[in-house]
């Protein structure tokens, strides 16, 4: 079977013979920005309690495809969702080198400071968010630069963790999880020999109360082990395959039924399309999204 990397390669090759297909594949990420809105009812979500959450994941920050001023834009628009509550679901950094600049998270994790929501900005990290920090790649241990710098700039990051939160009154749980990917295999050197920091055991103990749950993992292989106790899992990392023709993708790290939009295992699953590119600087089918979700039969909110 062809690998998530081989197949990018190759698609960026062929792209590259024709002008046409070639502006297509690296235009989108430039020019589109949607928002897929999803409006659910968990059966584990109380029906008379509206609750509206915005999603952003995997920006991918770099030049010329996702720079400050798209991030800017990005967060602008998000704003204007409305929602309750902000959420980042991990992979800030750059995902491959066709770049003219690598932005730090020095630059970028302020600008992410620019999101409101009455109940806050949360965030979880990625694995490219692990994967570029050589020294935690090195020690084997965190935190990561992106943590740090989401974490100066007031936005808190959950690994394995959960918060009680409550809106007019009423109580829910946002749990993150650890990522399942945070240390790569092939780095013999380091000192660890797990591959992810994730622990949902313990990041499920930690909730104390009946009150439903939400659950932000990057990667959403998590979700065949997540009970049903958890009333909606948020992931990302799959970029929706990146590439999608006609409803299918060629690419599915996460495998066949964890690649994009809603889905119901355990519980109810959101999987985010994500902003930007990994390996190859293009998306074909998948246009770049922010996600508006859309819970206990709330209206969707404007944009």
């Amino acid at each position: 079977m062809i690998s998530r990397r081989q197949f990018f390669r190759f698609i960026g090759g062929f792209g590259a013979l024709g002008a046409s297909t070639a502006a297509y594949g690296f235009g989108e990420p430039l020019l589109a920005l949607r928002v897929a809105r999803y409006d659910l009812t968990p059966k584990q979500w109380p029906a008379d309690f509206p609750l509206r959450i915005a999603v952003i994941a995997d920006l991918h920050a770099c030049d010329p495809w996702m720079s400050l001023e798209r991030i800017e834009a990005i967060v602008e628009r998000t704003n204007a969702l409305d929602a309750d509550i902000i959420v980042l679901l991990g992979d800030y950094v750059a995902g491959h080198r066709r770049v003219t600049r690598v932005i730090p998270a020095g630059e970028w994790a302020p600008v992410l400071a620019g999101l409101k929501a009455p109940l806050g900005v949360h965030a979880i990290l990625g694995n490219h968010d692990w994967w570029d920090d050589k020294t935690v790649q090195r020690d084997g241990q965190g935190p990561t630069v992106a943590r740090r710098a989401l974490e100066a700039s007031g936005i808190p990051v959950y690994e394995n963790d959960a918060q009680r939160l409550t809106k007019d009154g009423r109580p829910f749980w946002l749990a993150g999880l650890g990522d399942q990917l945070a240390y790569v295999p092939a780095r013999r050197f380091r000192p660890v020999r797990r591959i992810g920091v994730d622990d949902l055991a313990a990041t499920l103990r930690k909730i104390t109360d009946a009150a439903p749950v939400i659950l932000l993992a990057h990667e959403p292989d998590i979700a065949m082990r997540v009970p049903a106790r958890v009333a909606l899992q948020l992931s990302g990392h799959t970029h929706g395959g990146q590439v999608r023709l006609f409803g299918w993708s060629p690419v599915a790290p996460s495998g066949p039924k964890l690649v994009y939009g809603h889905v119901r295992i355990n519980c109810d699953v959101v999987i985010s399309g994500g902003l930007g590119c990994s390996i190859m600087p293009f998306r074909i089918g998948v246009p770049p999204e922010i996600v508006l979700v859309t819970l206990g039969g709330a209206k969707a909110a404007p944009g």
